[in-house]
């Protein structure tokens, strides 16, 4: 008789940081009214490098991430820890994962 094998859920692969960072410059931006144009010229970035970074196209440099929160009006911290919210497992996929 063949053994029996437990099927574990498998886990969803995790969404890139570049990803979420794009969708987070993206909800801020369209959340203060901004049009594309608008913040690329504040950061000092042509508009197609911030439609990429926010699509998730373009991992920018920590220099390229700071222009653009500072176009913003907002902060590393603020920015950062919005995105690792979205990365932060929910509870009940912890709850899977010790299972």
């Amino acid at each position: 008789m063949a053994d029996i094998i437990p099927i574990r859920p498998v886990r969803a692969p995790e969404p890139l940081w570049r990803e979420l960072l794009g969708g987070a410059l993206r909800e801020k931006r369209l959340a203060d009214r901004q049009t594309l144009a608008e913040t690329a010229t504040r950061a000092g970035i042509s508009p197609q490098y911030l439609s990429e970074i926010e699509r998730g196209l373009k991992e920018p440099s920590s220099e390229m991430i700071a222009a653009v929160a500072g176009a913003l009006d907002t902060s590393l911290v603020d920015l950062t820890s919005s995105v690792s919210e979205k990365l932060a497992p929910s509870r009940s996929e912890t709850m899977l994962l010790a299972a």
